[in-house]
């Protein structure tokens, strides 16, 4: 062979090249997207000269695009991989949009006001009260405003109201993470008007007929009554009477750690039966005043909200469910072999991107419908900042990217699946270089015969379905929905410089 010939990339070849090169990084400073605990070293060793610290790094610390990667994930352009890939077709997508029912409630403080003083939940506040107005960790619409409505209310009859983080986990499972969840989303003290308290310690106020115990936030225990402020809609890995709403958030989110994992460990097919079981001794304490349900439509807009007495919270939130689920949106085609999801996050979901829209979920104790999508490869694009790394149900992807990889903070992450036991959707599926390189692994892989044909579909996120972009072979399908319109012509897909989808 003429030694100024190419070398054949082979796998082999390959990986002793970039050894060889000085590629071959250690796992340590640079491997920032495996932050977290490592091996006990002592503080002499750890800041000793010329050795690379192993300290774990803050929560809130970030890795930047720039960060590099461990050599067993190196992915060059010239690596195996792209020469499997280059060559797949990708095809030319089309706009469409989608209108969906939209139930919307103009004027939110207005319709939220009324609703207050229907319920005549107000008359059991007396001056000098101290009321915990929990708050939890999803991007629900409206929230921190109707918080504020709430606890400007509670100021007026003369109690003195304060905001916790009601959510088990979340925020690596301590109080400073939660506050700073909190601050992500908008709640700050001078924004909702109150301060801000928090802690993981909880205080048993019951127990089950099945001897589980009924756990609730040590601080709001202390206050003279707990109020409760949720999203009533379909849980993301189980079906039941009650899902994601307040009896959820009385057991998991007012019962922090400690009451999610009671709630959890074992398993979603127990999940029901606990939520109503935990959610009944919780509210037989007394400890809770009343809840205000939130209901979104399709666009993620407030349509309905509930306030509720506590009293009658375990028979009104069924028919709350019924209502959240009829207007939640499914993807435009039932059957696709890809697609693709810009983004993905706990503000959009709490597995991310939402089973319920897609037809993928994280236990086997949710069955399949007609309704349900059928889709063979999902691949995930990005990972929303406010998140802060924590990547819970990315393991139901079947490809994503570095930059998803680099944000994936494993305290965050973690955290939250080992008090959820739900070690299934934090796995990590094939990460590619980039948004060109992901869809085209999807595309090679959906099992058909000439990838040319394939069905795509590309959505912003499940929050987000009103728009999409499918292949051309598909526009006749989307158009048989009357609520469905071609929105532009049809166009290549289009990369930036650094391989991501414009």
């Amino acid at each position: 062979m003429n030694k100024k010939s190419r070398q054949p990339t082979t796998r082999r070849y390959f990986l002793g090249r970039t050894a060889t090169s000085g590629l071959l990084l250690a796992l340590g400073k640079g491997a920032t997207a495996h932050a977290g605990p490592t091996s006990d070293i002592t503080q002499q060793e750890a800041h000793a000269p010329n050795t690379p610290s192993l300290s774990t790094p803050p929560l809130s610390t970030r890795p930047s695009s720039s960060s590099p990667l461990p050599a067993n994930f190196l992915n060059p352009a010239d690596s195996p991989i792209h020469a499997l890939l280059h060559a797949i077709p990708l095809p030319r997508m089309v706009p469409i949009e989608t209108t969906f029912e939209r139930p919307t409630l103009s004027d939110i403080p207005a319709a939220f006001l009324a609703e207050l003083r229907a319920s005549r939940v107000l008359e059991s506040i007396r001056p000098g009260m101290s009321i915990a107005v929990g708050a939890g960790s999803r991007g629900i619409a409206n929230l921190p405003l109707v918080t504020r409505l709430l606890v400007d209310e509670l100021k007026k009859a003369g109690a003195h109201p304060f905001v916790f983080p009601a959510m088990g986990s979340h925020g690596g499972a301590t109080a400073e993470g939660q506050i700073a969840v909190l601050a992500r989303m908008g709640f700050t003290e001078e924004k909702i008007g109150a301060p801000i308290r928090a802690t993981m310690d909880v205080v048993q106020v019951g127990t089950t007929p099945a001897g589980l115990p009924a756990f609730v936030d040590a601080l709001a225990a202390a206050a003279d009554g707990i109020i409760v402020i949720n999203r009533i809609k379909p849980h993301t890995s189980f079906r039941g009477k009650i899902e994601s709403g307040l009896g959820k958030m009385i057991v998991i989110g007012v019962g922090k750690q400690k009451g999610a994992e009671t709630c959890h460990a074992l398993g979603y097919g127990r999940m029901e039966a606990n939520l109503l079981a935990l959610c009944h001794a919780t509210l037989a304490s007394g400890k809770i005043l009343f809840g205000i349900g939130l209901i979104e439509n399709a666009y993620h807009e407030t349509s309905q909200i509930a306030v509720v007495p506590a009293r009658d919270i375990e028979a009104r939130e069924p028919e709350l469910l019924e209502t959240a689920r009829r207007l939640m949106p499914v993807v435009p085609i039932h059957a696709l072999d890809v697609l693709l999801i810009d983004e993905v996050g706990k503000n959009i979901s709490g597995t991310g991107f939402d089973p319920n829209v897609v037809g993928r979920y994280p236990t086997p104790d949710v069955t399949l419908t007609e309704r349900d999508p059928r889709i063979t490869r999902i691949a995930v694009l990005n990972l929303t900042d406010v998140s802060e790394g924590n990547a819970t149900g990315l393991g139901l992807a079947d490809f994503t990217t570095e930059k998803v990889f680099r944000k994936f903070n494993f305290i965050e992450t973690y955290c939250n699946l080992l008090t959820s036991t739900t070690a299934t959707v934090g796995k990590i599926p094939m990460v590619l270089r980039d948004d060109r390189q992901a869809i085209q692994a999807a595309i090679k892989t959906s099992l058909i015969p000439d990838l040319r044909q394939v069905r795509i579909c590309r959505i912003k996120s499940t929050l987000a379905l009103d728009r999409a972009y499918v292949s051309e072979n598909l526009v006749e399908e989307a158009l048989r929905n009357p609520r469905t319109k071609v929105a532009g012509p049809a166009v290549e897909m289009a990369f930036d410089a650094e391989g991501n989808l414009r």
